[in-house]
């Protein structure tokens, strides 16, 4: 799937999209909250100012992808990937990140703690 059908998709009225892959997909300032994209590969995408609020992202592999300044407000993030994604300036009130990984090369916002959201580290 590339990201013009994703977009075509989800502007019908469709949200289900388990397992997709989009590796290095560009979805920069992308309209799609309440999408689901249980397991999804999304690695090396750009999601940079993306809105996905209320989305479920769990089991997805975000490794390496660009989320600066995306809105991941009560986004499931649930035993997602997010080894060496960029996080700088992302929003995640109320997101669900347990379980979720992260290594060295991840970049959080400033202050963020990924401990006291039950984050595991590789």
């Amino acid at each position: 799937m590339d990201t013009e059908e994703l977009k075509r998709r989800y502007a019908a009225g469709e949200r289900y999209f388990v397992s997709a892959k989009l590796v290095k997909a560009k979805l920069i300032n992308a309209y799609l909250p309440g999408i689901n994209l249980w397991g999804a590969d999304l690695s090396e995408a750009n999601l940079a100012k993306a809105k996905l609020w209320g989305a479920n992202l769990s089991r997805a592999n975000l490794a390496q992808t660009n989320l600066t300044r995306a809105n991941l407000s009560g986004v499931n993030l649930t035993e997602a990937n997010l080894r060496g994604a960029r996080l700088h300036y992302t929003k995640f009130y109320g997101a669900n990140l347990h379980g979720a990984y992260y290594d060295e090369s991840t970049k959080f916002p400033r202050d963020f703690d990924p401990l006291s959201h039950n984050m595991q580290k590789l």
